[in-house]
């Protein structure tokens, strides 16, 4: 079944589906090819359910035939931004000036969902450099709507708070674990949060609500301690669109101008809502490096009920997970995101990292790399008897100094803290 939408949108959808498909088979090396093996005539390809007539790609094929995907010549790329590969190296996405249009408009629709105006300044706690797409993509959205930006980069507490306090920001762009941070920095120094300026985040890069859009336990500290409104967003630089909740906090809004979305089964078909599936994109008005059927690998659902909002377009839940990154240990199926969930609930646990690797048997085992709070043998059978209860197995630990979990968290090249290390066969 196709996701409901107005007829109009459809509509919309189908010709620039079309228009898309003519430009593939004229521009794009890697999807002339594919439509050549698997003999598909775009001519038949009329309406969003024909799309499942055509194979799906995978990160894979942009990173073996990266090249392949750029339909422009060089001199026509204005911007070079990379992704992380899943076969080692990282991916590059070109984009052209009409890209960057676009990918402002995505951020601008986006900054609107998230109910700023051009009153709002927002500080930007996040790379703006190192080829990231994300950081870009804000300054441009913020530009386009005429708010005030602040690009002061991540980390750094101190300084973000001596910015905040001189320029008044009335938003923050941030990673939730980073805000918590923020809040233990002030604490710590005496910093009164609530008698701040800043009023909502903007969540980027972890999942601050769970599945039934409660706030799970990362969001839970951040809003007990700061009073601030928080805004999931979800996006990838390959897809080079957005979807970021409104106040109602139901579910990340779809841009249906901007992309075709599907949730596919393992079968790779289409599911209804409220159905765990992965999520498989098709970029609209992409120039530089269009992308059709392009699988995502994260695991989601969709909500096509009407929001209080008044948008019509239905809303993406919080990731469940990365479809590769599923552990099965012991009988007990995890994925990362609800294992952060668990890490994050405790005081004895400053940090962590979860390392995957395959034992002598081909199974799954888990080894948890955690700073705990003290070195004792009391808080070691705290977080081990929770651990227990909470999993209902034993993941293997390794206790470290936060210097070291520092290193394993942020090898060089890397933006942004790494919490999970597949070490699988």
């Amino acid at each position: 079944m196709m996701m409901q939408q107005t007829d109009e949108m459809t509509l919309l959808q189908e010709q620039k589906l079309k228009e898309l498909l003519q430009y593939l088979t004229v521009h794009s090396p890697f999807y002339r090819e594919m439509f050549a093996s698997h003999q598909i005539d775009i001519s038949a390809i009329n309406t969003l359910a024909d799309l499942a007539k055509i194979p799906t790609t995978s990160k894979e094929d942009l990173q073996q035939r990266n090249a392949d995907f750029l339909c422009v010549p060089q001199q026509q790329v204005i911007e070079y931004t990379s992704t992380s590969g899943t076969l080692g190296g990282p991916v590059s996405i070109a984009l052209t000036d009409k890209d960057l249009d676009r990918l402002a408009l995505n951020e601008y629709n986006s900054f609107l969902s998230a109910e700023t105006t051009p009153d709002d300044i927002y500080q930007l706690m996040l790379t703006l450099d190192r080829q990231f797409m994300a950081g870009m993509a804000y300054y441009l959205g913020l530009r386009k709507l005429g708010a005030g930006i602040i690009r002061l980069g991540p980390g750094v507490p101190s300084l973000q708070w001596e910015t905040i306090n001189r320029l008044k920001p009335t938003a923050i762009v941030a990673v939730p674990s980073f805000i918590l941070k923020l809040i233990q920095y002030a604490k710590d120094n005496g910093i009164d949060v609530n008698a701040s300026s800043v009023k909502k985040a903007i969540c980027i890069g972890e999942n601050v609500r769970n599945a039934d859009f409660s706030l799970n336990v990362l969001g839970k500290k951040i809003t007990d301690a700061w009073d601030i409104q928080l805004y999931s967003t979800y996006a990838s630089t390959e897809m080079q669109t957005a979807f970021t909740e409104c106040s109602e906090g139901r579910g990340g809004h779809y841009q249906p101008e901007l992309m075709i979305a599907e949730i596919l089964d393992d079968d790779e078909n289409p599911v209804g809502p409220y159905t765990a599936g992965e999520l498989t994109i098709t970029t609209l008005g992409v120039e530089g490096m269009p992308l059709l059927r392009y699988k995502t690998g994260d695991i989601c659902m969709y909500f096509d009920e009407p929001c209080a909002c008044g948008r019509n377009s239905w809303r993406l839940s919080p990731i469940l997970g990365r479809k590769k990154q599923m552990i099965k240990f012991k009988g007990t199926t995890l994925y990362p995101p609800a294992l952060f969930d668990i890490l994050n609930e405790r005081e004895e646990i400053k940090e962590y990292v979860v390392e995957v690797y395959s034992n002598e048997v081909g199974l799954d085992e888990v080894l948890l790399y955690i700073v705990p709070s003290e070195q004792s043998v009391e808080c070691d059978h705290r977080i081990r008897a929770y651990l227990q209860a909470r999993l209902r197995v034993s993941p293997h630990i390794k206790y470290l100094s936060l210097e070291a979990i520092h290193k394993m968290q942020f090898p060089e090249t890397v933006r942004k803290a790494v919490k999970f290390v597949d070490k699988r066969n």
